[in-house]
């Protein structure tokens, strides 16, 4: 996390390390957890956990350095993140949109929405380009700014035109170079270059 310039975000969204698991939950040894906390909160706020995957070998180079932000990390054989068994996608960082704004970010994944909540920015997050459900159109319809940040890459790109598409209020922003993503823009560029290529 704090490679990533995210070292505040731990506690503010709460995560955490899997050092032992339970019975049946031994394949999240090792692993973050990323709480999924519901926008009521209460003692019981947490709607899911996500898993990501912090091995040595996946997110460091050969000298020891880190690959992310800016360098892509090596997840072979295995995909970055684990959800729980049968879990559906959801919207991460759900409690951002009962804050009071004209305006919110998307993201693609949990730590660009935590670089731009730490930027100064509402944000919520989807679990990729892939996990976008109709669904989630309504919890953004109230805006009059969806500010859909993609991923500076062909994929991330046409997902957030096809978002565009369906949000009457979403404008598309592309960060950076290719490549680029929130996290790497605001821990390369600083998180007042984030809000003014939003326009803010």
């Amino acid at each position: 996390m704090n490679a990533r310039g995210l070292g505040e975000a731990a506690s503010k969204f709460g995560v955490g390390y899997v050092g032992s698991a339970r019975t049946g939950h031994e394949r999240s040894r090792g692993m973050l957890v990323i709480p999924y906390f519901r926008p009521a909160g209460g003692d019981h706020g947490v709607a899911t956990l996500r898993f990501r995957c912090i091995a040595d070998e996946c997110v460091r180079d050969e000298n020891g350095e880190y690959l992310a932000p800016g360098r892509k990390e090596n997840h072979q054989g295995h995909g970055k993140y684990q959800s729980l068994p049968g879990d559906h996608p959801r919207l991460y960082n759900t409690p951002a949109l009962i804050v009071p704004s004209p305006y919110i970010a998307l993201s693609e994944g949990e730590f660009d929405t935590q670089a731009s909540e730490l930027a100064g920015v509402p944000c919520v997050g989807a679990q990729g380009t892939s996990a976008w459900r109709p669904y989630f159109d309504p919890a953004l319809a109230g805006y009059e700014i969806v500010f859909i940040i993609a991923d500076n890459d062909a994929p991330g790109i046409a997902a957030a035109d096809k978002r565009a598409s369906e949000l009457p209020n979403g404008k598309v922003i592309i960060l950076g170079d290719e490549g680029s993503d929130i996290n790497s823009f605001v821990h390369s560029q600083g998180a007042a270059a984030y809000r003014k290529a939003l326009g803010l």
